[in-house]
């Protein structure tokens, strides 16, 4: 029996390997995991959330809203700077219409001084009487600047008030929280009526449209391998054609091969850590069936000018 099973087993194996077509030389293969791009979703600003219309497993895109946070406070603040808004509108008013009247004032200033001055050379008034016109002249000079000085300030209050109104609309707006890029939502991290501190995380969201596999391969592999270069990926999950891929990254430093490498053996090894990063497209073309933590193998070419096999060929690529 024992001999029977051995037998089965060979034979299982060296069909496998018959149904299995080898690689080229200038082709490698390493066994990986399928990652995406997580980014933490959180508040800006302290407050309650009155809105959370979101699941675990939802598809979202750039702008859907994933939550809103209580306004309540910020519309008040924002009713205020209004409300200074029109404070200074009317100042503003009020300190141009005295300006004109300063303005007035002092050209009438000047000129009884200079009629005073030319009658004081004939001697037909006083000195004290062109002294008083003088100071009554100097006395309209600082009431018109202290009037531009008014309206400069009403002026200055209406640009803070319309500043403050800005930003606050700003801070509402903001308490909208929603999605910065297409994705799907990993984890809901709170309920409804949840109140958080500034910078408090609500949701964790994956980034479908960032989606790539990580491997590993040794130095002989990944010294040849250039950023950029045309790679397979191919998913346990899918049958089929592999999917496109481009080597996005290979890591400057060897490591030990991670725990979850399938053999023990293989865990022993340095080896260097190699992104191969799935086109958008692609990505988007398989929405909502490609999933974080799939299993499948990565294939590069240590010679880009070598084809690739028939298996691993699709499309234009070759």
């Amino acid at each position: 029996m024992a001999l029977l099973i051995i037998g089965a087993a060979s034979a299982g194996y060296w069909w496998w390997r018959s149904r299995t077509p080898a690689l080229p030389a200038y082709v490698s293969r390493a066994n990986g995991r399928l990652e995406m791009t997580r980014i933490d979703i959180a508040v800006k600003y302290a407050g309650r959330i009155i809105d959370l219309p979101i699941r675990e497993g939802d598809v979202v895109r750039p702008g859907s809203v994933l939550a809103r946070q209580d306004t309540a406070e910020i519309k008040a603040q924002i009713a205020g700077a209004e409300a200074q808004r029109q404070r200074a509108i009317s100042a503003i008013g009020r300190a141009e219409a005295e300006l004109d009247v300063r303005r007035n004032n002092l050209r009438l200033a000047g000129l009884e001084m200079t009629e005073t001055a030319t009658m004081r050379g004939k001697a037909l008034v006083s000195q004290v009487e062109l002294d008083r016109r003088r100071i009554a002249k100097d006395a309209e000079t600082a009431g018109a600047a202290a009037a531009e000085a008014a309206v400069k300030e009403a002026r200055n209050a209406l640009s803070e008030a319309e500043a403050r109104i800005a930003r606050l609309t700003v801070i509402l707006d903001e308490t909208t929280i929603r999605a910065p890029v297409n994705g799907r939502i990993e984890y809901r991290i709170v309920e409804k009526d949840a109140v958080l501190p500034s910078g408090g995380r609500i949701a964790s969201l994956l980034e479908t449209d960032d989606v790539y596999m990580t491997v590993f391969f040794p130095m002989a592999v990944a010294g040849r391998l250039t950023i950029g270069d045309e790679a397979r990926v191919a998913l346990d999950a899918f049958d089929g054609p592999p999917l496109p891929a481009t080597i996005s990254f290979v890591a400057a430093e060897a490591q030990f091969t991670p725990k979850y490498v399938e053999t023990a053996s293989e865990r022993e090894k340095l080896v260097y850590r190699v992104k191969l990063r799935i086109p958008v497209e692609a990505a988007r073309r398989l929405d909502g069936r490609l999933k974080a933590g799939m299993t499948g193998n990565g294939y590069v070419r240590i010679d880009p000018t070598g084809h690739w096999p028939s298996s691993l060929a699709f499309g234009h690529a070759k």
